[in-house]
């Protein structure tokens, strides 16, 4: 019994390790590289929403635009991923010029600080990022 509250305590500390990496700022796609698969993007879009949503609870205004930034970008990009599902190939272009809009819109209320807006926008920002998903 001894042995084994270390080592789940050595696990805690490093799944706890792990997500935190996992949060780390994305760093922006080149624009001229070959379009990635959409579940990679899709996970990309979950991530900089997430990571948005993580720097709003804290006031982290310039993480919060910075995410807001990469998902205008993976919006951009979202219609030339490879292996689209059936489901997905006639809405996305709908989703993902929905999703960039609404991620311009987050930029601006994150420029002027506003709280109340802000939260608004990103409930929206996650009803897109959910309508992106893969059993749809």
């Amino acid at each position: 019994m001894h042995r084994v509250m270390p080592l789940g305590f050595v696990m805690v500390l490093t799944l706890g390790c792990a997500s935190v990496a996992e949060r780390q700022a994305l760093k922006p796609l080149p624009e001229d590289s070959p379009p990635p698969p959409y579940g990679d993007m899709l996970a990309r879009a979950r991530t900089q929403a997430n990571l948005a949503n993580d720097a709003f609870y804290v006031n982290n205004w310039t993480d919060m635009e910075e995410a807001a930034k990469g998902l205008e970008q993976t919006a951009r990009l979202l219609p030339k991923a490879t292996d689209v599902p059936a489901k997905q190939k006639d809405i996305l272009p709908v989703i993902s010029a929905d999703l960039a809009k609404v991620a311009g819109e987050l930029r601006e209320a994150i420029k002027s600080q506003d709280v109340k807006k802000s939260n608004e926008i990103m409930q929206k920002v996650h009803l897109k990022v959910r309508e992106l998903r893969l059993d749809n």
